[in-house]
């Protein structure tokens, strides 16, 4: 058996997921394997896309590793953070100049700048609820640099206790423990995998534990650290189910 953990956007989905990708991932999970998605997102917003794009999982790793859910979406393992600093962090995001602040999964609220007409499931910073607790914060800005100057800053403050992930113009913030590997190891534990079972792809600055960790896959379209990290680049994630199948 084979586990073969994808990131989402950029590599399993880089603009379109066709009905040749459904099939090699289908593919893939009858010959024997698992297939499953890790991802800076949060958990619902992965079962969304699956929905939307066709595909089904065994396992979803979102929140850059700090959440592990079946893929029926059943959380089964979660990296808490705590709340305290969190509307320090995003008050200061905004300060900033960020575009938009996501806080999940408790509460699931994306937070817009005062001024904004928030929908039910977003808020702005006057009316954002107690955060008692968190797996992810996330942030967006117009800048990238922007966003790398804003991570470095928090990371001087909060660094003993949370990890900052960058990528573009995002910013990302677990606990100081967490990464995409971590959450690799986590999943290995509750499914019963070893570590020489694992496959993983990704294209961008967060996959990078994950990628140095396991043996690992490159997009084309990677950074690229990434490319540099990996063992092989594949074109996409068709191709390299196809050619671990051989």
């Amino acid at each position: 058996m084979k586990i073969l953990a994808s990131d989402y956007d950029g590599t399993l989905n880089e603009g379109w997921v066709d009905d040749e990708k459904r099939a090699a991932v289908t593919r893939w999970r009858e010959a024997g394997n698992l297939f499953g998605i890790i991802s800076g997102r949060g958990i619902r917003n992965i079962m969304d896309l699956m929905e939307e794009d066709g595909i089904t999982c065994d396992f979803l790793i979102g929140d850059n590793g700090a959440s592990i859910a079946r893929g029926n979406g059943e959380v089964i393992s979660e990296a808490l953070c705590d709340g305290q600093v969190a509307r320090e962090i995003i008050e200061y995001f905004f300060s900033r100049g960020c575009n938009w602040c996501w806080v999940r999964p408790y509460p699931e609220k994306i937070v817009l700048p005062e001024g904004s007409e928030p929908k039910p499931w977003e808020c702005t910073p006057s009316t954002l609820p107690v955060i008692d607790k968190f797996t992810q914060i996330s942030a967006a800005f117009s800048e990238v640099d922007m966003a790398k100057e804003s991570a470095e800053k928090l990371r001087e403050i909060y660094g003993e206790e949370l990890n900052f992930l960058q990528n573009g113009n995002c910013i990302d913030i677990v606990r100081l423990d967490v990464n995409k590997a971590v959450g690799i190891y986590t999943l290995l534990e509750e499914v019963g995998g070893k570590y020489e079972d694992v496959i993983t792809v990704g294209d961008n600055y967060n996959d990078a534990d994950m990628i140095r960790e396991f043996r690992s896959y490159a997009m084309d379209n990677a950074v690229p650290m990434i490319k540099e990290l990996a063992n092989a680049t594949t074109k996409s994630v068709t191709e390299l189910i196809y050619k671990e199948l051989e």
